[in-house]
C-alpha cells in the first residue's frame, strides 16, 4: 500500500480503478483546499526544475493549472489574468530582454 495524501486530478480516481486498483479519497473542505493546491504548486514547480526539455511544456501545463485553481478560489477568472498579464507586460514590459537589475543609486 502506498501513501500519498496530496491533491490529485479530478479523473485520477477512474484511472486507478481502471488499473485494478483501490484506493481512498476524502472531498476537501475550502481551507484544505487552498493548502493542497499550494503544495501541489510547490511539487509541481520542483518537477519543472528537473524536468527534461521534453518534458518541460507538460510541467508548465501542470503549474498553470494549479494556478488557474488556486485562482477560482479566489474568483478570479483566467481572462482577468491575461488581462491582467497583458497591461502589466504593456506598462512594464515582460522578460524577453533578460535584463538584470544588480543596483540603483538612489538619486
Amino acid at each position: 500500500m502506498k501513501y500519498y495524501n496530496k491533491l490529485v486530478r479530478d479523473k485520477i480516481p477512474a484511472v486507478i480503478t481502471k488499473s485494478g486498483s483501490t484506493y481512498e479519497t476524502e472531498v476537501l473542505d475550502e481551507e484544505e483546499y487552498i493548502e493542497k493546491l499550494n503544495e501541489k504548486l510547490n511539487e509541481e514547480l520542483e518537477e519543472f526544475y528537473n524536468a527534461t526539455p521534453e518534458e518541460t511544456v507538460g510541467e508548465i501545463a501542470d503549474i498553470l493549472e494549479v494556478l488557474y485553481a488556486l485562482a477560482e478560489t479566489k474568483g478570479i477568472s483566467i481572462e482577468e489574468i491575461e488581462n491582467v498579464r497583458l497591461q502589466k507586460k504593456e506598462d512594464r514590459g515582460g522578460f524577453k530582454d533578460r535584463i538584470l537589475l544588480k543596483h540603483v543609486v538612489e538619486g
